[in-house]
């Protein structure tokens, strides 16, 4: 098995899709008007996507008060320092500064404008292929 996608119910998938294709390298690969709309967007090789959607007939979750700890989507930086500015140039909010932990990997955490936990993460030594 593997994963396809993690779906993300938010108020304005139009925006949010075009925020995270600009800002995060991501590529709109199918897109549904709905409702419920719906944008997938794939990683720079295709392995993994995240659904982007809206469906009036459901609440939107309240991202800004979940904690990063129990939820948060990570993204592998070749520079973690530079990809948490450059998210913050972008509209993100800081929740953690870069750090290296003892195991030599590298983290950041931060939210979209939406509330959404981001991280970054440069590990040590890789856990997936890249």
């Amino acid at each position: 098995m593997k994963i396809e996608h993690l779906a993300l119910q938010v108020k304005e998938p139009e925006t949010v899709a075009s925020w995270y294709c600009k800002n995060l390298g991501l590529k709109i690969k199918r897109h549904i008007p709905g409702p419920p709309c719906a944008y997938f967007l794939a990683d720079d090789n295709d392995r993994m996507m995240l659904e982007i959607y809206y469906n009036p007939k459901e609440k939107v979750p309240d991202y800004p008060n979940l904690s990063p700890v129990a939820f948060h989507l990570a993204f592998l930086s070749e520079d973690v320092p530079l990809s948490y500015k450059a998210m913050i140039s972008a509209g993100a909010t800081p929740l953690s500064e870069p750090i290296k932990a003892e195991s030599g990997d590298e983290f950041a955490m931060l939210r979209d404008p939406w509330g959404l936990p981001i991280q970054f993460v440069k590990r040590k030594e890789s856990m997936v292929k890249a």
